[in-house]
Formats: C-alpha cells, structure tokens, sequence
C-alpha cells in the first residue's frame, strides 16, 4: 500500500475494499508502519498515539495489536524498518543515532513485530542498515514468508527465518544505481565455478594455479628427464629422497583411508597405496642397479624439502578434513601424471632407455597402473567438491598451490645440469 519510499500505492477505495471483505479471512498481514498508520487511519480508527509517530517497541506492537482486533487478520506483522530503535532502550533513533561506532549497548536495531492469537508477540530483531538498497523488500518479505508457509513451518518461524533474509539480502545487496536499488535475493545461492565432475581440468586452468603448475611440470630438472642430460649423480639422490617421500605418502594415503566414512573410499584410499608400494620397488630396482641396497636407502636422512613438504601433507590431514588431504595430495599424484604425459608427446624426450636412462622412470608415470590411481585419487576429490562453498574451494585452492610449489621445491634439492 506505501512504498519503503513513502509513495501510496493503493487507492483509497481499494484499501476500503481490502479492509471489508480480505482482512478478516487473512492469514497474516505484514504492514510497514506507514501502511498500519494508513489502515487505522482510513478505517476511522483514530487513536492518536498510534496515528501520529510511533517512537517505542511498545508503540509497534500496540500498533499490531490494534490493527488485528480492528480489522481481524490471524496474524499481523509491523514492520520496523521505518522506525529504527536504540537497542538500550527500545526508543525511537534520533537522526545520526546510527553512527556505526557506538557502543554495543548504544546499537540502533530494527524490531518486527509479530502479534497472533492467543496473545503470541513475536519480536524479530536486527541490525539497522542505513542502506539505499531496500527497493522491493515489502514484497520480498511477503514473498519469503510464504515460501516458507509452503514448507509447512508455522507463522512465528516462517515470519522470523524471511526476516533473516531480508537483512541479509540488504547487508549484501549491490548498491545499483543513484537511487533506492535492490537487495540481493541470491545471498544464499551459489553455483559451482566448474561444472560437477570437472573440478580438476577447472582447477589446472585458473590464472593463479596456471603459472605454478607449469613451473612444477615443465621444470629444468623434469626436461633433463625427458633428454637424458640429468646428471646421473642428481638422479641418484632425487630417487633416494622420493622413497623416503613415498613412505610418508603412503602414511597419508593412509590417513586418508582413516577419514573416509564409506568402504568404496577406503578402499580407493588403499589402492592408492598399493600403487605407491609398486612405485616404490621401481625406485630400489633402481638404486640396485647404482650399487645402492634398500637398507642404505632407508637409512639415507631426509633432506629438508621432502621433510618440509611431507609433513605439510600429513598437517593438513591431521588439521583438515578429508577432502582438504585429497587436496594436498595432488600435487604429486596429478603432477607425476602430467609430466609423463608432458614428456611422452615432447620432441626433445629421447625415448629409448639405451639413450636415456630416464626412460624407464617416464614409462613407470604414464602407465596403465599410475594413470587408474590418478583416475581413482580424482574421482576421490570430484566426489566432495561439488558440495562445498565457493569461500571453501578457494581455500582448497591455496592448499593445492602449496602443495605444488613443494613439488617444485623437491625438484630443485639436486641440480639438472
């Protein structure tokens, strides 16, 4: 009937007609306080306090309560949006009242009331926003109220949870135009940046990954790999230190295992570790064949890079949940993957093991058995992300992009040429 701008919607006979024949088969009536003023006003009913300003909480109920005797809605909800209360007292707001750095006791709110049968008051309360985006916020109120009427919640709570949405929807609107603008009706909507099942292609295409994956792929020590230039003594130590690497890998696979709520993910989690454990015995064939036994390898210290990242890996599983250890884990699993992917299709790769030492070790990477366990550590990872927040897949993103440049890190603890 009144605009949140003050603009008379209604004619003067359609609110006569609306008082006549509708209110007294209404469920709930939800006036802002102009419109209740109107509404006494233009049904004769002229108590003074109520028709001139209302300045207390109090005023706002008796102006409810008043309204539902008189005109015989169910329920009647005011709206205090119009009326904005000091929080220490329930009294009207003077004007720069609220300056947002008052003491808590000295807090401007806004208070709905709700008044019902039997007696029942309702009295929502909330922030006062000065904001000029509350175009639309009657109608939207009324909109939410119903809406959860329709989930069959009872008056009070369908009331009390579209106020909610109403000041969240303003606290979060964003402020178009040069004058009262909308709010936002999508505050707790969301939609995923990836379509379901793709987290992973979408994750190793983002601007901020990009630049960090490709180091870690396309790295000095990775290409002396692929052309066999690595010097032999670097090699040596790299395969040394990923055994070691490996052990805790295993462990946080492991975990993972531990984490996991369901036997298919426990045991995709294992199977992941009997993958590391044949991935393993690639590396002491290898150091059998430098004169370098399984004991002497065990017994080698870890440097600080495979230190630095293993425990990394092992925190966030220990701190984290277990999508956030997935997370943290594929740097390496998807990693290994790519650069035996990368390698395999490079000109510069001199793929014969007479030529190039390296070869079998590019060969180990894009096999039958390390492609389905970076198939099954990804399935793992697409099977949670589509139930997370926009805020949360960020953080996860920043984990991945530690954990890669770990791998860099591991890469660069032996020189490639």
């Amino acid at each position: 009937m009144v605009s949140t701008s003050g603009a008379q919607l209604l004619p003067h006979e359609a609110i006569k007609h609306l008082s006549d024949r509708l209110f007294s088969r209404t469920t709930l009536l939800t006036p802002n306080v102009p419109e209740a003023k109107l509404l006494l006003a233009e049904n004769g009913i002229a108590e003074q306090r109520l028709v001139d300003n209302v300045r207390s909480v109090d005023e706002l109920e008796a102006l409810a309560q008043t309204i539902r005797d008189r005109l015989g809605p169910r329920w009647v909800l005011v709206k205090g949006g119009h009326v904005p209360l000091r929080a220490a007292d329930m009294t009207a707001a003077a004007a720069g009242d609220e300056d947002e750095d008052k003491d808590a006791a000295d807090k401007i709110v806004v208070v709905d009331v709700l008044v019902g049968p039997e007696g029942e008051v309702v009295k929502v309360q909330s922030p006062f926003q000065p904001s000029t985006s509350t175009h639309g916020t009657g109608c939207s109120l009324a909109s939410a109220i119903s809406a959860h009427l329709a989930k069959g919640q009872d008056v009070p709570t369908a009331v009390r949870a579209a106020c909610r949405y109403v000041a969240a929807g303003i606290r979060t609107a964003p402020r178009l135009g040069g004058g009262n603008g909308p709010l936002n009706h999508f505050h707790s909507l969301y939609a995923l940046p990836f379509s379901p099942g793709y987290f992973v292609e979408y994750l190793l295409e983002r601007p901020d990954v990009q630049p960090v994956w490709k180091e870690f792929v396309h790295h000095p020590f990775v290409m002396a790999l692929g052309n066999g230039t690595l010097p032999l003594e670097s090699f040596k130590g790299y395969i040394i230190q990923d055994y070691l690497f490996l052990v805790q890998f295993a462990r946080a696979n492991s975990l993972a295992a531990y984490k996991a709520k369901n036997i298919t993910d426990i045991q995709r989690s294992n199977e992941i570790v009997g993958h590391i454990v044949r991935e393993m015995d690639l590396h002491i064939n290898y150091c059998k064949g430098f004169g370098i036994s399984e004991q002497e390898i065990q017994a080698t210290p870890e440097l600080q890079a495979c230190t630095a990242y293993t425990r990394y890996v092992l925190d966030i599983g220990q701190s984290e949940d277990l999508l956030a250890l997935q997370i943290a884990l594929a740097p390496c699993l998807l990693g290994y993957g790519a650069v035996a992917q990368m390698l395999a299709a490079h000109p510069a790769t001199v793929r014969d093991q007479q030529a190039n030492t390296y070869w079998p070790w590019i060969e180990t990477y894009g096999a039958a058995d390390y492609v389905e366990a970076v198939r099954l550590g990804s399935d793992l990872i697409e099977k949670r992300i589509r139930d997370c927040s926009p805020a949360r897949i960020e953080e996860l993103v920043k984990i991945f992009i530690h954990g890669t440049r770990m791998e860099i890190g591991f890469w660069e603890m032996f020189p490639s040429k």
